[in-house]
């Protein structure tokens, strides 16, 4: 069935939240997440400032359901949304970062408009919004949709950021969109099997991981990977076609 592709426009999804389906998606990922171990290894959220990113972002890398009495801001308070999701708290969980450069596709679709950061404060207490300049969203404009080449040279703004980052377990919560324009600018030197991996589209709540080499060296301190050139091996290897290929 075609999706109606003019609703994107309509500000009843101005900054869409999840839907049950996400929030059951979120519940199913973060299940994932917590069997498998890598809860435990993740030194840093990052986020984009999106209510859905960030109701994502914390129902999947959040502490427990929040309690009062609980000596810490909840990473999101009750009912965010009117979504009837229950506060989810901070402990016992990696520090959220808010950054900007990692948003959707900007302009035209109200859906991808924030609200203020003000509000989030208000919804989202523990996640840490300082990264952001201004409270009301001025990259949104109602009239513009942004291109995929300023997709790209926005994503490579976050990319020569992120090197600057010493955490080395890093979870990026964002958009299909970005990811897929961004991607398509690596995997050159690998072999096709690998360059399809990484350019496939995103699906709702996928989650990927992948080893990321300053090969520049732009980060503030000297590479901390010892990451030998080879596919990763585990639960998130690349393809068992890739690895036949190239042992």
């Amino acid at each position: 069935m075609e999706k109606d592709r003019s609703l994107l426009q309509s500000y009843d999804y101005f900054d869409a939240q999840l839907s049950p389906l996400g929030w059951q998606q979120v519940d199913n990922l973060r299940k994932h997440v917590h069997s498998c171990g890598i809860s435990k290894t993740i030194e840093l959220v990052i986020v984009s400032p999106l209510l859905r990113t960030m109701q994502t972002a914390v129902g999947t890398f959040g502490g427990d359901e929040y309690k009062d009495g609980i000596n810490a801001p909840p990473l999101m308070v009750a009912n965010v949304g009117g979504s009837n999701h229950p506060a989810i708290s901070s402990l016992h969980c990696p520090p959220f970062l808010a950054v900007e450069l990692c948003r959707e596709r900007l302009g035209v679709h109200p859906c991808d408009k924030r609200r203020s950061i003000s509000e989030y404060r208000t919804l989202f207490p523990a996640i840490d919004f300082s990264m952001i300049e201004h409270d009301n969203d001025v990259m949104w404009t109602p009239d513009n949709r942004e291109t995929n080449d300023q997709i790209v040279a926005r994503g490579l703004k976050f990319l020569n950021w992120l090197w600057t980052r010493k955490e080395k377990e890093i979870a990026i919560v964002t958009h299909s969109a970005f990811l897929f324009e961004l991607m398509k600018c690596f995997g050159n030197d690998c072999h096709p099997s690998i360059k399809s991996e990484i350019c496939k589209y995103f699906t709702n709540c996928e989650l990927r991981s992948m080893v990321i080499v300053d090969k520049s060296m732009t980060g503030l301190d000297i590479s901390r990977t010892n990451y030998p050139g080879k596919i990763p091996r585990g639960l998130d290897l690349p393809s068992d076609v890739a690895t036949e290929k190239q042992p």
